[in-house]
């Protein structure tokens, strides 16, 4: 049996929350091991659970999701990061990509988007939301 990926997600609606652990919860493939209501919840939990994967919402309350990938990166570089937003600007996700973040997903793509952009994370390969894409410039773009 293959390892499951171990995700972390953090989202200040929790309407979107359910919605997402729902989705994860439905793909035996993932395991979720937590979730977070904001940046600096989600920085703490990814540094005690160190999971495969941290799903971070790009603007949460205490501290936005670049900044929390960033904190994450440097307490647990194992720990992969993707930004979920509703931000759909490319310069949005080539800033990111720029910051160590390996994937940005818009929110509008998640249904489309997203479980191929963990894999592609946790392979650790750059992904970013095909809306955007053709307007991004950096790394390579899995899809």
């Amino acid at each position: 049996m293959t390892k499951k990926i171990r995700i972390l997600f953090a989202d200040d609606n929790k309407a979107f929350r359910d919605g997402l652990k729902r989705l994860l919860e439905a793909q035996p493939q993932y395991q979720v091991v937590g979730e977070a209501i904001d940046g600096e919840e989600a920085v703490a939990k990814a540094i005690s659970l160190l999971p495969d994967v941290a799903i971070l919402d790009y603007s949460m309350p205490k501290l936005d999701g670049l900044s929390a990938a960033y904190k994450i990166r440097q307490a647990a570089p194992s720990v992969e990061t993707l930004l979920l937003t509703q931000h759909d600007a490319p310069y949005t996700a080539q800033r990111a990509i720029d910051a160590g973040v390996r994937g940005f997903v818009v929110k509008s793509d998640a249904s489309r988007d997203l479980l191929p952009a963990i894999d592609a994370v946790r392979q650790q390969k750059t992904f970013v939301s095909s809306t955007i894409a053709c307007g991004f410039s950096g790394g390579s773009i899995s899809k």
